[in-house]
């Protein structure tokens, strides 16, 4: 599938990163974060500060291997930053990993968690990063949160390819479990227009795992996916990102539901890790 440009990905950081600050924007630093149990407001602004300054380091570097991520999962390394001052703080981060990745353009070789192996990866990644960190903002202080088509569509669809990954899941047994002749699951957004297709179906009856967007074959019935989520797009996102569950109140489902329960757990692995 078609990705968003390098360069798009690189304006989306600072984009998103912008939004984000503008929720928070006299918000109190130790404000609760509904999505994310034990996190407050500033635990998530130095959480994403220090993705950006960690990726920012990777892509700068040239990075050949793995680099610590203290930077992500200890917050307490950036204690010093003042609480009133990191939406500031946060909004550098962001201008210096964007500098960074279109500094080094899209192509050269960078270590990556996944494949791929370039800036691009990383530009990808750190954009729905901070997309759903801005989720977590706004639901943090109550502000509407609101994705556009064409990034929402693409945020779907990076973590479908991740999903397809064996190494995404925690252990070879967890994804056989899900394997069955003939399951598929239907995932479309009930919002979009017709210039941002957002209809996917994920086959989980062969190995590898895989997905695709719809066709007219698959919608006319003959076929019935083992189950079906759809809702709004930004929704969706957030059913993916464990913000949301096929029976909140945004979303519908159909057919079986435990199928559909143990995939997006088990699919996600690798954001627990």
């Amino acid at each position: 599938m078609k990705h968003l440009s390098h360069d798009r990905y690189c304006s989306e950081i600072v984009t998103q990163t912008e939004l984000l600050r503008a929720h928070i924007k006299g918000a109190d630093p130790a404000a609760p974060v509904p999505t994310v149990p034990g996190w407050t407001l500033a635990h998530l602004l130095r959480h994403l500060g220090g993705a950006h300054r960690w990726t920012e380091t990777i892509v700068r570097t040239r990075a050949t291997g793995p680099v610590a991520h203290d930077q992500i999962d200890d917050p307490s390394v950036y204690a010093d930053v003042d609480a009133a001052a990191l939406g500031a703080w946060l909004g550098e981060g962001a201008e210096q990993l964007a500098d960074a990745l279109r500094e080094a353009g899209p192509d050269v070789a960078v270590w990556t968690v996944a494949p791929g192996g370039t800036p691009l990866f990383w530009a990808r990644r750190m954009t729905y990063e901070t997309l759903v960190h801005r989720a977590d903002a706004a639901s943090a202080v109550g502000a509407e949160y609101v994705v556009e088509d064409e990034v929402g569509v693409d945020a779907v669809e990076e973590w479908l390819g991740f999903s397809a990954l064996p190494q995404a899941y925690a252990s070879e047994e967890a994804r056989t479990a899900l394997r069955a002749p003939g399951r598929t699951l239907r995932l479309y957004a009930t919002d979009t227009s017709p210039e941002a297709p957002a209809d996917w179906l994920v086959d989980l009856s062969a190995d590898p795992f895989t997905w695709r967007r719809t066709t007219e074959q698959d919608r006319d019935g003959t076929a019935t996916p083992t189950a079906t989520v759809h809702g709004p797009l930004a929704d969706l996102v957030l059913l993916l990102y464990g913000r949301r569950t096929p029976d909140s109140e945004t979303l519908t489902a159909h057919g079986d539901a435990g199928v559909l329960t143990d995939w997006l757990h088990e699919a996600s692995a690798w954001l627990r890790r």
